[in-house]
């Protein structure tokens, strides 16, 4: 780990009064904690932009409906495409009709962005979320 370094930082009153509000929401313990927590977002952002060759990690949160025809199917089959980008996949009957897929993924940006887009657009896909993060070796790695 690195050297810890102090700054100083000028903020609206109400902005900061905000802040805390929030930070204790979550439960943060201090401000600089949170404000690591958003530096590191910025900097996964600004890399998985920058490069869609990038290698990132990732999870797909799918909500479908389970009578909807030949989509179990469907979603097989493009995952099976996708087999090196895939590490597991959880499957969840969550009430009558819905069941939810949590799919944890590595690989390219590019090509996590693409299975997510191929398995989002199904028809009887209720909802889904694509969660895009970089191993911790690669937000820290200094470019200057």
């Amino acid at each position: 780990m690195s050297e810890l370094i102090r700054f100083g930082v000028s903020i609206d009153q109400d902005l900061l009064e905000n802040y805390d509000h929030l930070i204790g929401e979550r439960g943060y313990a201090t401000r600089s904690e949170a404000l690591r927590d958003l530096i590191r977002e910025a900097l996964i952002q600004q890399k998985i932009e920058a490069q869609a060759n990038t290698e990132a990690l990732g999870s797909l949160t799918l909500v479908y409906d389970h009578h909807a025809r030949n989509l179990s199917q469907e979603m097989g089959a493009i995952q099976h495409d996708f087999h090196d980008t895939i590490l597991s996949v959880m499957h969840l009957h969550v009430s009558h009709d819905d069941c939810m897929e949590i799919i944890a993924l590595r690989g390219e940006v590019s090509s996590i962005v693409k299975l997510s887009n191929r398995l989002l657009s199904l028809k009887g896909i209720k909802n889904g979320k694509l969660f895009l993060t970089l191993p911790s070796s690669v937000i820290t790695e200094k470019k200057f």
